[in-house]
């Protein structure tokens, strides 16, 4: 997975990029298939917001939350981030286990 953590008014610390990358991990282990993950943290005014493009096989993924602390917003992120990808990962084993019943169900009238 090749991570890309960029900063938009803001300078990301290492202590910023070591949480990320430690947030990150939780969306590894329920999906294997990540490519590309893109995340972005800028300031607005009082606003910290933090954007994630993430990009699995045959979808991009796009999420963006905003809140008072940087830390919240990257929490934020990742807990929506997760649910997209649980559901991303859910559709694919549907399809998957479809098509074989459409295949045995065609068997059967034979």
């Amino acid at each position: 997975m090749n991570l890309n953590l960029t900063g938009h008014h803001v300078e990301i610390t290492p202590a910023m990029r070591d949480y990320v990358t430690s947030k990150m991990d939780k969306i590894t282990r329920h999906f294997d298939h990540v490519i590309d993950v893109s995340v972005i943290l800028s300031v607005e005014k009082l606003k910290q917001k933090a954007e994630a493009n993430v990009h699995v096989r045959g979808k991009d993924i796009f999420v963006e939350t905003d809140s008072t602390d940087m830390y919240a917003s990257i929490d934020s992120l990742v807990d929506k981030l997760d649910r997209q990808i649980l559901k991303h990962k859910e559709k694919n084993a549907d399809r998957r286990n479809n098509v074989v019943l459409k295949d045995d169900e065609l068997q059967q009238l034979e």
